[in-house]
């Protein structure tokens, strides 16, 4: 459904993503894992369009994504929502009035600035506020939320994206371990019953495993790993985080669990993917 070939992007003598080549199939719900500043949220940005490409390409079906311009690009950024890790949300505006700018590209900007949405739209995000636990928040101030809901309400504005992608940026870096799990489990429940894709960076690789169809590895800008959970092991794991002391505790969590003395982390984790 979606992939790269070649894909490059510089900062001036800074290479951020080095010729990254993925596909990405309907459905799947992939783990971007790795350091800071080892090039998955430039990935994201590049899929996204916010950024541009320096080579490579982008294409979803048959379609150069890295070639789109105009009313192609806004179709297509509306086709592939963004998820970011500090929310951007509106603070001063209600929760409803924050999921209904996800409408923004179907929309010309005066009607949007007066909040002419249709009664259609806001039954849409209506519904999405519901799948989310977030009904009571429906019309309180953003900024009166705690940062679990509000990422909710910023997966909700993506829904009604109508999208076939989502892409999640650290979702879940700035949240509690409870409202870590609680955004993670919507995130697959919207993937496993809507059928969307999903491309998440996270760092956690115990949460990775847990939620993830696949995994997918970088290191210094390159794709260094791409696999099933299962396969990444210690090893793996220290290619792409490195050798330092930093690490160990990564390498550690890399490491599949022994059943025989596991049965906390089988609480604390299995149930969470089984939830979801």
């Amino acid at each position: 459904m979606l992939g790269t070939e070649g894909l490059v992007k510089r900062f001036g003598s800074i290479v951020a993503v080095d010729k990254v080549t993925m596909h990405i199939p309907a459905g799947q719900m992939v783990g971007i894992i790795g350091r800071s500043g080892a090039g998955k949220s430039t990935v994201l940005r590049l899929i996204n369009r916010l950024i541009e490409p320096t080579h490579g390409m982008i294409h979803y079906r048959d379609v150069p994504i890295s070639a789109l311009k105009g009313r192609q690009l806004r179709a297509w950024r509306a086709r592939c929502a963004m998820i970011f890790q500090q929310f951007n949300l509106v603070n001063r505006l209600d929760v409803l009035t924050n999921v209904l700018i996800g409408r923004l590209s179907y929309h010309w900007t005066l009607p949007t600035l007066m909040k002419c949405f249709s009664a259609a739209e806001r039954a849409l995000a209506i519904r999405a506020l519901e799948r989310l636990d977030l009904l009571p928040q429906v019309l309180q101030r953003a900024d009166t939320l705690s940062g679990g809901q509000q990422q909710r309400v910023a997966i909700a504005r993506a829904l009604v994206q109508q999208p076939q992608l989502i892409l999640a940026d650290e979702p879940i870096a700035s949240l509690d371990p409870y409202n870590a799990t609680h955004v993670m489990t919507a995130l697959r429940a919207i993937n496993r019953e809507d059928g969307i894709t999903i491309m998440c960076n996270l760092h956690d690789l115990d949460v990775a495993r847990s939620y993830c169809d696949r995994m997918i590895g970088m290191a210094h800008g390159k794709l260094v790993f791409d696999g099933p959970p299962a396969a990444l092991t210690a090893a793996v794991a220290q290619q792409i985080y490195g050798d330092d002391q930093e690490s160990e505790q990564v390498f550690a969590a890399a490491e599949p669990p022994n059943r025989d003395q596991s049965s906390k982390q089988d609480e604390e984790i299995i149930p969470a993917a089984q939830r979801a």
